[in-house]
């Protein structure tokens, strides 16, 4: 079975890195230091599609890309979802909340629109997170 990753996750973040359920993406938004995970498991779109293992697994990795977004971004807080209602692939959101975010203290989906980082500061971005995930 092969696992195809939605055109419109792909348009806005780029690659970190694979974990043993999940890939790693970063979402391409200046404004908010944001992961999404992304199981690999072809036609799941909620929670409940994972097996048992797999959703112990999806939770592991929940986890582990919190803790890196502690280290990343130190942020006042990390918002955690998996919504779906744009995009019916199965993702996680890990969000690196500050309250001095402009979204703040509502949700950052639909909030204005999306600011690219800088091509050099995207490099050094992925590089960080992937490099916090591989030491954890």
């Amino acid at each position: 079975m092969t696992f195809d990753l939605d055109s419109r996750l792909a348009a806005d973040t780029v690659p970190v890195g694979d974990l043993p359920l999940s890939s790693v993406l970063l979402m391409n938004d200046a404004r908010f230091p944001w992961l999404i995970l992304v199981p690999r498991r072809e036609g799941a779109s909620e929670l409940t599609d994972l097996s048992d293992e797999d959703a112990a697994a999806l939770m592991g990795e929940i986890r582990l890309a919190t803790g890196v977004m502690l280290e990343l971004a130190k942020p006042d807080k990390v918002n955690v979802a998996a919504l779906g209602n744009v995009v019916a692939q199965l993702h996680v959101h890990v969000v690196g909340r500050f309250r001095s975010d402009p979204a703040w203290p509502g949700p950052v989906w639909g909030f204005e629109t999306r600011k690219p980082y800088p091509d050099h500061a995207l490099a050094a971005l992925v590089e960080r997170a992937g490099t916090l995930f591989a030491e954890r």
